[in-house]
């Protein structure tokens, strides 16, 4: 029950993500855009800490 559960869910997902690519191409750009961005700034934050934990800690 729950595996059918997921896959409508993911069905249904994707239908969502197809109907905002074909009626506002532009704004799906934007979306995909704000996504990367976000991974972007996610992986300099890990960079940065990581960078902090190697020099111990010192501010």
């Amino acid at each position: 029950m729950a595996v059918n559960l997921k896959r409508i869910a993911v069905y249904l997902l994707a239908v969502f993500g197809l109907y905002v690519i074909i009626t506002d191409p532009a704004k799906a750009a934007d979306y995909v855009q704000i996504g990367f961005e976000g991974i972007s700034d996610a992986a300099k934050a890990m960079g940065d800490f990581m960078t902090w934990a190697a020099n111990g800690g010192k501010s």
